[in-house]
């Protein structure tokens, strides 16, 4: 049996969420390639080596900050466009704070020590968690719809 979803208007929010946080990781990537010039790490070397390179610390940091991001992204997108529409004003707000999250989490990465990207930038987690909620509660909707 099928099941029709209706989106509601506020999913503008969600979508625009998405395209806020395309900005996000188009800045980060010149990020690194402005870390690639600066540190001298060109292509197709994904890392620097440290035997090879004075500063492969800090340019592993810049790049590891941005490649922890896109390994994430398709969780992020998942649960935020699933989770959105059941609950579109706090999936984009959970979005926003992601996305604010994640600019701090590369910053603090980019130091240069890694632990400075869990400062603010650990508060990802905790948005990501709502959003899982939210994509479950839309899940379990859709069942009881369908047992009704």
């Amino acid at each position: 049996m099928a099941v029709s979803v209706e989106i509601p208007r506020e999913y503008g929010y969600v979508v625009l969420v998405v395209v806020l946080y395309y900005f996000l990781n188009f800045w980060m990537a010149i990020q690194v390639g402005k870390a690639r010039k600066k540190y001298k790490v060109f292509y197709p070397n994904l890392y620097a080596i440290e035997s090879d390179n004075k500063d492969a610390k800090l340019f592993n940091c810049v790049q590891r900050g941005h490649q922890n991001s896109l390994e994430s992204m398709p969780v992020f997108f998942v649960t935020l466009l699933v989770g959105g529409v059941q609950h579109p004003v706090i999936a984009a707000g959970l979005g926003v704070l992601y996305t604010i999250a994640r600019f701090f989490y590369f910053k603090g990465y980019s130091t240069g020590v890694p632990e400075n990207r869990l400062k603010i930038g650990g508060l990802n987690f905790v948005a990501l968690f709502g959003l899982l909620i939210c994509t479950a509660s839309f899940g379990i909707h859709l069942l009881i719809r369908e047992m009704l």
